[in-house]
C-alpha cells in the first residue's frame, strides 16, 4: 500500500481500549493507535488526562486504506459502537476525556463527519441529541504502551469482559462482512 493511498481518522467515542479493539478488526485498517488529542496539554500522562483538566479526550488514530473501508464507514462503525448523546460520558466512565470527538484531518473528513452526524440523528437511534464535537485535528499524543492492543492483552480482565468485549462482539454482528477474518470466538 503506497503512502498516497492511507488516509487518518482520529476519534474518540468513551475509552479507547474499546474503539481500538473494535477498529483493529476491520478490512482496511492498517493501523489503530491508542492516545490523546483535542486538549491544551503538551505530551500528556494517562493520570493527567484522567484527570479532566489537559482538554484531552481518549482517542484512536485509526490509518486506513480508503480504496477498502471510506471514512464515512469508519463513522458508521464510531456511531453504532458508543452512544454520542452523552456529553463528558459513556457508560460509567465519565468525565471530558471520554467526550465523542471526530478530529478531522481535512475539509472532506469535516463534512463527512457533518452529514454523517446528521444522518444518524434522522434515524432516530437515540432519544436524545447528538452532541460529537467535529473539530480540527491537531496534535496526536500516543498513550501509555500498556494501552495499546489493551483488550488483546488483557482479555479476562473485568472492565475489558464487561465493556469492550459487549462493544467488540456489537461490531462483529453488525460489520461482519467488513471483517479481517472470522472471528475466534
Amino acid at each position: 500500500m503506497s503512502v498516497q493511498q492511507r488516509e487518518v481518522a482520529t476519534l474518540g467515542g468513551g475509552c479507547f481500549w474499546c474503539l481500538e479493539a473494535v477498529y483493529d478488526e476491520l478490512k482496511g485498517v492498517e493501523s489503530v493507535e491508542s492516545g490523546y488529542a483535542g486538549g491544551h496539554v503538551v505530551n500528556p500522562s494517562y493520570k493527567q488526562v484522567c484527570n479532566g483538566t489537559t482538554g484531552h479526550a481518549e482517542v484512536i488514530q485509526v490509518t486506513f486504506d480508503p480504496s477498502v473501508i471510506t471514512f464515512g464507514d469508519l463513522l458508521d462503525v464510531f456511531f453504532t459502537v458508543h452512544d454520542p448523546t452523552t456529553p463528558n460520558r459513556q457508560g460509567n466512565d465519565v468525565g471530558p476525556q471520554y467526550r465523542s470527538i471526530i478530529l478531522y484531518h481535512s475539509a472532506e473528513q469535516k463534512a463527512t463527519a457533518e452529514a454523517k452526524i446528521a444522518e444518524w440523528q434522522a434515524k432516530g437511534v437515540w432519544s436524545g441529541r447528538i452532541v460529537t464535537e467535529v473539530k480540527p485535528f491537531d496534535t496526536f499524543y500516543m498513550a501509555e504502551a500498556y494501552h495499546q492492543e489493551y483488550f488483546e492483552n488483557n482479555p479476562y480482565q473485568p472492565y475489558c469482559q464487561f465493556v469492550v468485549a459487549p462493544k467488540v462482539m456489537k461490531a462483529r454482528k453488525t460489520f461482519f462482512d467488513r471483517l479481517k477474518k472470522e472471528p475466534a470466538h
